[in-house]
């Protein structure tokens, strides 16, 4: 009994590892590759040196040349996440997004921009909600964002993915160009074209800078150029590193065309060396808790399962044996002794006087006598003459 509960407890323990094993795989490793609630903010820096851009201070309107920083900071919008419902609740998260580009050499505000976006947990695409918006002018404008914004999916494929563009408000494809080495993490790099696109401006914003920088113009458009390529962590999908050749015109209808920006964005190392390093974590807890946990402990609740069912067989064995030697029992020997020197005695049983128990041999301690001469005679009562 005691191996057969042995047996039963280590195999019940190597099914309940089983369930573990298959609830890493099928439970824990599928909620790890979705964005999470409580995500840390996070802050990207990318710098361009020697650019070519315009700047509005002091209602005052110029062309500039100068070194730019841009800082981008991303902020999961727990509240409105909470206040999500229907198709979105449980599976989408918000995001508050600002970004500010300042010259390096006086600390002055150049542009900026903020946001607010619904995202996919799985696919880390835009999706569509009423509370986004975008505003670049001073102004919240309702925007329809689509494709991807500030990350990829999970997993990562090896094919186009549409990429939003914040100054067209359309989301354009990103062709697969090939895996590079980013500081050690082995990347998927994206490239994005956008060439002579003419941006929507309001018409009195047109006038504005038509009226500064192209006197005698009447009229004119914005044109914008874009080379925008990604090195993303294949894992996670998060951006590892980020380059934006972008270049701004204006064209009047009379003169030449006028460059608005000029500048070549990208990552500064530190911003690089930390995406990699929170790649690599995250690549890592999804290494472990999603293949080797789950290997670990399948393997392990397989060697409980056949010990339990070894011992367990071996409990079984026992008691069979012992079953058998309690069929068998020694002969026990008869605890009356045989007297060899002694002729058998034998009933007459018309010699002797009937009585209450005629059916008996009397007891032991009976005295009675026989004319037998071949009965050995016994010891008198007290009071009693022998006789022969």
């Amino acid at each position: 009994m005691k191996h057969r509960a042995i047996g039963a407890v280590l195999f019940g323990g190597g099914v309940l590892l089983l369930a573990l094993a298959a609830g890493l795989v099928f439970v824990v490793k599928p909620a790890m590759t979705k964005l999470p609630y409580d995500l840390e903010a996070s802050t990207s820096v990318a710098e361009a040196k020697g650019a070519t851009f315009l700047q509005i201070a002091n209602s005052a309107i110029a062309i500039n040349q100068g070194d730019l920083k841009s800082t981008v900071l991303v902020t999961p919008n727990r509240e409105q996440t909470a206040n999500l419902s229907g198709d979105l609740e449980g599976d989408t998260v918000v995001w508050t997004v600002g970004q500010t580009v300042d010259r390096t050499d006086t600390k002055e505000l150049v542009n900026a921009y903020g946001a607010t976006l619904a995202l996919d947990r799985v696919s880390g695409a835009a999706v569509e909600w009423d509370g986004q918006y975008l505003d670049d002018t001073g102004t919240r404008e309702k925007v329809a964002f689509a494709g991807q914004v500030y990350k990829f999916p999970f997993n990562t494929e090896k094919r186009s993915y549409d990429v939003f563009d914040r100054d067209l408000r359309k989301a354009l494809p990103a062709e697969f160009k090939g895996t590079e080495d980013v500081n050690g993490l082995e990347a998927y790099r994206f490239e994005q074209v956008i060439t002579d696109q003419q941006l929507n401006l309001a018409p009195d914003r047109v006038a504005l800078l038509l009226g500064a920088l192209a006197p005698g113009a009447t009229q004119g458009r914005m044109t914008y150029s874009n080379t925008r390529t990604l090195w993303v962590d294949p894992v996670t999908g998060s951006y590892v590193k980020v380059r934006e050749v972008q270049s701004k015109a204006l064209v009047p209808d009379v003169g030449t065309p006028i460059t608005l920006l000029k500048a070549d964005f990208t990552y500064n190392d530190a911003t690089v060396e930390a995406s990699v390093k929170r790649a690599n974590e995250s690549r890592g807890q999804l290494t472990i808790l999603g293949l080797w946990a789950p290997i670990g402990v399948a393997v392990l609740a397989l060697l409980l399962i056949i010990a339990g069912l070894l011992v367990a067989r071996r409990g079984g064995a026992v008691p069979a044996a012992e079953a058998r030697h309690r069929a068998d029992p020694a002969p026990v020997e008869d605890p009356t002794p045989t007297r060899v020197d002694q002729p058998a005695v034998r009933d007459d049983e018309s010699e002797r006087e009937a009585g209450p128990l005629t059916d008996e041999i009397p007891p032991a301690s009976t005295n009675w006598k026989s004319e037998d001469p071949a009965v050995p005679t016994q010891r008198a009562a007290p009071g009693e003459v022998e006789q022969r």
